[in-house]
């Protein structure tokens, strides 16, 4: 094959490469419910289409995001101070801090979210981000 046919058949290859990824769409659907108490059930249900089941950010909703999802394996890695950013994790869950990636018309900020899957109250709330926080600090390193 000459050399031209290769960098025609490259460019239709990269074009319709292309065209799939911009055609890869998030479907949007309502919070299912699921135990305050379990951390890897929230995970599932809530963070693994973007995230992944291996939470290293290659879920199958990830080509269709702008950013690609953070790999939430490498949070002590990359604190810099090889400790669990417990805080910042809590707080971009909740919606507290601002991320590019949560609150964003892609990102879902969970703590308005969990409040609606519950009673209502804070305290609700506060165990659903606990748990969920505990659960993605057991994935470190992993």
């Amino acid at each position: 094959m000459s050399p031209r046919m290769i960098a025609i058949a490259l460019a239709i290859l990269l074009s319709s490469a292309g065209l799939a990824a911009q055609q890869t769409k998030i479907k949007k659907v309502p919070a299912q419910y699921t135990s305050p108490s379990s951390g890897e059930e929230m995970y599932v249900a809530y963070c693994a289409s973007c995230h992944g089941k291996t939470a290293k950010g290659n879920g199958p909703a990830a080509p269709a995001l702008k950013q690609k999802p953070t790999d939430l394996t490498a949070l002590t890695a990359g604190s810099g101070e090889n400790k669990f950013p417990e805080l910042h994790v809590q707080q971009a869950i909740r919606g507290d801090a601002t991320y590019p990636a949560h609150g964003s018309k892609e990102m879902p900020v969970w703590g308005p979210i969990f409040s609606s899957l519950g009673t209502g109250n804070g305290a609700a709330v506060k165990q659903r981000v606990f748990t969920l926080t505990k659960y993605i600090e057991s994935l470190q390193g992993k």
